[in-house]
C-alpha cells in the first residue's frame, strides 16, 4: 500500500457485513473494543447503527472490528 506524505492514525470501525450481498454493510467509527461513541454520531448515523443491530443474522453479520487507516 502506497502512503502519501502526512500523518496516519490507526482507527476502528465496527463493520456489519450483509449476508445476502458481497461487498454491502454498514460500518461505524468504534475503539478498539468496538465501542461505538452515539453521542457524537449524526441521527441519521444513529438511526442507521440501530438498524444493522437490529438485523444482526437476518440480513447481516455479526460486528467485526477492523482497524482502518485515516490519512491526514
Amino acid at each position: 500500500m502506497e502512503t502519501t506524505s502526512g500523518s496516519q492514525d490507526a482507527r476502528y470501525e465496527l463493520r456489519f457485513k450483509s449476508l445476502h450481498k458481497q461487498g454491502r454493510g454498514w460500518a461505524f467509527p468504534c475503539d478498539a473494543h468496538g465501542h461505538v461513541d452515539l453521542d457524537h454520531m449524526s441521527e441519521r448515523a444513529r438511526n442507521n447503527y440501530f438498524f444493522a443491530r437490529a438485523l444482526m443474522g437476518r440480513e447481516v453479520a455479526y460486528p467485526s472490528v477492523e482497524a482502518s487507516v485515516v490519512q491526514r
